[in-house]
């Protein structure tokens, strides 16, 4: 059951990453010249997104085995 439940939160964790760094690559595009700087920043954020959504659904997780 928890193996179920991880893979559909790393799913789910990955699609929000990716429709983040889309969003904010799209954005910074705009305000930047160069490609590499938008590019990295998006990639950074994408990563911190993942990171949070991760850890959200372990905590989650935690709590809700204790009941």
């Amino acid at each position: 059951m928890f193996l179920a439940n991880a893979l559909i939160w790393a799913i789910f964790s990955v699609l929000a990453a990716l429709g983040t760094f889309l969003i904010t690559y799209e954005e910074y595009r705009k305000h930047f010249p160069d490609k590499k700087r938008p590019l990295k920043m998006a990639a950074q954020t994408a990563l911190t997104t993942f990171a949070f959504f991760i850890t959200l659904f372990a905590l989650f997780t935690a709590v809700i085995s204790l009941f």
